[in-house]
């Protein structure tokens, strides 16, 4: 389509893995953000539906209008909250208690050996992005953060401005299961690494 003067071209992003023509746009946008683990950005969901940019930020604001009950509509559980540039699926405030009580109660009580290293990467690293931890341990860690998160043991600190990365952090419902008063408390990790270790800065507490 020719450039109109005065006006914009319409920005239409690049598929990734192309949605059907007739695909309900904002029913795809719920299915999409249903499975992801960090915010995703409009411009993320456009090159992943091949929709126009302009077309999918519409359908994610009518989402969150819809599931916040705003014309008419039923208010949810969860709600669709914009962090760090992305968007995400958020229990509603009113149900954190809740929604924490159950899922401490569905969890095991023993962690998984992943989940104890996971663990300890953010103890010692802390502020540090997903990313960043599967980078020391050289696997994917989604389904861990994730347990680690329902445990009460990790909280999210905040959201890079920049690239939109989580970055954890531990809570005191480790130092309870510690049995200790702060971090500081933790040992020195730099007699437990092998020569030539690169996976931790030797002074990190």
């Amino acid at each position: 389509m020719d450039d109109v003067p005065g006006r914009e071209p319409e920005e239409i992003a690049t598929p990734v893995a192309i949605a059907p023509a007739d695909v309900d746009v904002e029913r795809a946008i719920e299915a999409l953000l249903m499975v992801a683990d960090e915010p995703q950005s409009v411009v993320g969901l456009a090159t992943a539906l091949g929709r126009p940019v302009a077309e999918v930020r519409a359908a994610v604001e009518r989402l969150a209008r819809d599931f916040d009950g705003v014309d008419g509509t039923v208010r949810r559980g969860f709600e669709l909250r914009e962090v760090g540039g992305g968007w995400r699926f958020y229990v509603r405030a009113d149900y954190d208690t809740l929604v924490a009580d159950y899922v401490n109660q569905q969890n095991p009580s023993r962690l998984s050996q992943a989940a104890l290293e996971t663990l300890a990467v953010i103890a010692y690293k802390q502020p540090i992005s997903r990313s960043a931890i599967a980078s020391i341990r050289a696997v994917n860690v989604d389904s861990v953060v994730r347990t680690l998160l329902g445990r009460g043991l990790i909280t999210e600190l905040f959201t890079d401005s920049e690239t939109g990365a989580i970055n954890y952090g531990t809570t005191d419902v480790l130092l309870d299961q510690l049995g200790i008063n702060s971090l500081d408390e933790l040992p020195l990790i730099s007699p437990l690494l092998a020569d030539g270790q690169e996976g931790f800065d030797v002074d990190v507490r």
